[in-house]
């Protein structure tokens, strides 16, 4: 549905009720005419200035923009005309060096606002009946929403347009993390074509001081290493005579046996 910016009013000029009492009704009908034609002629006037106003604004506007670019170009053709390629010679790390153009050119921002508003549309916006006062249900709403926003919310399509703006920087973000894991691949696999008897590094698994002081606790034969990791004496013995196969109880018992008759001078069998 389109918006119409300016209305002439009155639009119909012979429409209307004839007061009481009228003694001659073609004469009252042709002067209401001649009033509604004069009222046509006023708003038409009055909607011409704003049209003249607006022209005024934009020539205004777009003056001092071309004025600013003729003062940008005169201060660039005198720039040039004082370049002399066959005398100043700039090297290419000169230009390296310098930092780059950057732009002071201010964007416009808040286009639409109500302040950028025309005049005509104001009016019309003022002559408007409003809502209905669905506020007062709010306190009786379970979800403490306002009742007035399911009649009317000027800021639905703000809130729909922040909405698609943060969606889209997340999806940019996630592009952006899964273009490094492909780089990240991509490198190395391409090293090790490069290099196929390169040497893959593993990563060395991290240290548990604690795990390692309660397998020290243990005697050298109840330790968990010992007993699951076969060692390259399997089958042999401090002591000669015990094997990992026998028991540790068994083996704990032989081995307290030997010490008692080492001690006492007795050789063991």
């Amino acid at each position: 549905m389109p918006l119409v910016k300016r209305n002439i009013e009155p639009r119909h000029l012979c429409r209307g009720a004839l007061p009481d009492g009228v003694t001659s009704e073609l004469e009252c009908v042709t002067n209401s005419t001649l009033a509604a034609i004069i009222k046509q002629l006023g708003s038409l006037s009055r909607h011409a200035e704003d049209i003249f106003g607006e022209l005024f604004n934009e020539a205004n506007s777009f003056y001092l923009r071309m004025s600013s670019l003729q003062e940008r170009v005169d201060q660039l053709a005198v720039k040039v005309t004082q370049l002399d390629s066959t005398v100043e010679e700039v090297s290419l790390q000169d230009i390296n060096m310098r930092k780059a153009f950057k732009s002071s050119t201010i964007q416009d921002q808040q286009v639409v606002s109500r302040t950028s508003v025309p005049n005509p549309v104001v009016e019309m916006y003022h002559r408007c009946d409003k809502p209905p006062p669905l506020n007062i249900l709010s306190p009786y709403r379970d979800d403490k929403k306002d009742a007035l926003k399911f009649y009317t919310d000027p800021s639905y399509f703000f809130n729909l347009w922040k909405e698609k703006m943060l969606q889209a920087t997340e999806d940019k973000r996630k592009e952006k993390r899964r273009q490094k894991v492909r780089c990240s691949i991509s490198t190395e696999q391409q090293r090790q074509v490069e290099d196929p008897g390169r040497e893959v590094k593993k990563v060395r698994k991290a240290r548990n001081r604690r795990q390692e002081w309660n397998v020290l606790a243990y005697d050298k034969e109840f330790r968990p290493d010992a007993r699951l990791t076969p060692s390259p004496y399997h089958g042999m013995s401090s002591e000669g005579s015990l094997s990992p196969d026998t028991p540790p109880v068994c083996r704990y018992r032989m081995k307290l046996y030997t010490t008692l008759f080492w001690r006492m001078g007795v050789s063991a069998c």
